[in-house]
């Protein structure tokens, strides 16, 4: 049985490939994922690559394949049985095995199990596909047949693209820590990191120290940089001025930490204390105070940020911010649910408080003599 496509497409003058539209017969035919796949002469997992965002295919392959998915106005089938069967939550991030990740899914797996569905996790669209309009809108169908019925994005970046396909369903969608977005529709989920950082602050300030770095995450993070202005703000109420050498901004990751402490710790003034955006770049300057010889907390004190496990297994145990991960896992999926009955959240961005919690990487600042 021959196809009911017609395949047109346009080259330019280098016989490049510019763009293709597939013209349909009058044939009451719903496109299938294998229609696309042999409009365009690939796999079908190819097609399945590239609406997923995945990686193994080839740029323009991946235009193809949307521009065809656009121009049969494809749509995953969805199964009523299993949609009317089986209800869950889809929780989606960029970054799988992050200690952060895994505190806030516990909390997110507890409610939505005391809620009777399931925890579903997705590794997100790569950030150039999932902007494109066919792209979010097939990967939110491709949830709804899963039986998705709102979904937790966890600390993405720019998601707006699968915001706005899933209010087009009428689909939830609540951010946890959101990272760069300009959506005025966004719903999320945070801690009040700004004084959670004050706090931190204060803490060292109490301990004697003036000479505190700063090393936080990426300065596109409304969370890093909330955390940032906290430190500056206690910095301030104790009259002492921010230094620019002693403030540094990079990845949310122990790379990014080793590398600033190295730098910050051969300063001809050196901190006396280095404060992380997060429990892993705070693992970084623990580790290369290690290798330089400076003892914590004798020479350097350091206090991370979240509160995740590993803080309390660091030579010596982290002081650090606790972040009730999985509380805004919870609160997430709580907040999912009232929404799909209708409800409307009390505020668009809700904040759960954090506490400071001390354990011996912080101590009195050293003297000059003792320094010496």
């Amino acid at each position: 049985m021959s196809s009911p496509f017609i395949r047109l497409s346009r080259y330019d003058a280098r016989n490049f490939f510019v763009e293709e539209a597939l013209v349909t017969d009058s044939l009451p035919h719903r496109a299938t994922l294998a229609d696309v796949a042999e409009a365009l002469g690939v796999s079908k997992a190819t097609v399945s690559k590239a609406l997923n965002g995945r990686d193994g295919i080839s740029p323009e392959t991946r235009e193809r394949v949307l521009a065809t998915v656009a121009a049969l106005d494809y749509r995953p089938t969805t199964s009523p049985s299993l949609s009317a069967s089986r209800r869950a939550i889809a929780a989606v991030f960029d970054i799988p095995g992050s200690p952060y990740i895994l505190g806030v899914l516990q909390g997110a797996l507890a409610a939505a199990t005391a809620g009777h569905l399931d925890l579903l996790t997705r590794l997100a669209p790569e950030g150039s596909s999932r902007r494109r309009r066919a792209v979010a809108r097939n990967w939110i169908a491709d949830q709804r047949a899963a039986g998705v019925v709102g979904i937790v994005g966890l600390t993405l970046s720019e998601p707006d693209g699968l915001i706005a396909a899933a209010s087009e369903v009428g689909m939830p969608f609540v951010i946890v820590d959101p990272v760069d977005t300009h959506s005025r529709n966004l719903v999320s989920i945070g801690s009040s990191n700004w004084a959670g950082a004050r706090n931190a602050t204060e803490h060292l300030l109490t301990l004697g120290h003036r000479r505190i770095a700063w090393v936080g995450g990426p300065a596109a993070s409304d969370a890093a940089r909330e955390r940032l202005y906290g430190y500056r703000a206690a910095l301030d109420a104790a009259g002492i001025p921010v230094d620019p050498l002693l403030t540094r901004t990079g990845r949310f990751d122990t790379t990014s930490g080793s590398e600033h402490a190295r730098e910050l710790l051969a300063l001809g003034q050196p901190p006396t204390a280095i404060m992380a955006g997060d429990d892993e770049i705070a693992v970084g300057v623990l580790a290369t105070a290690h290798a330089m010889g400076i003892r914590v907390p004798d020479d350097l004190s350091v206090t991370g940020f979240d509160d995740t496990p590993q803080s309390a297994w660091t030579t010596p145990p982290l002081t650090t911010v606790h972040q009730h991960l999985e509380g805004m896992g919870e609160v997430a999926v709580q907040t999912i649910l009232a929404m799909g009955d209708g409800g409307r959240p009390a505020s668009r961005r809700i904040e759960l408080a954090t506490t400071l919690t001390i354990r011996s990487s912080t101590g009195p600042a050293p003297t000059a003599r003792t320094r010496a």
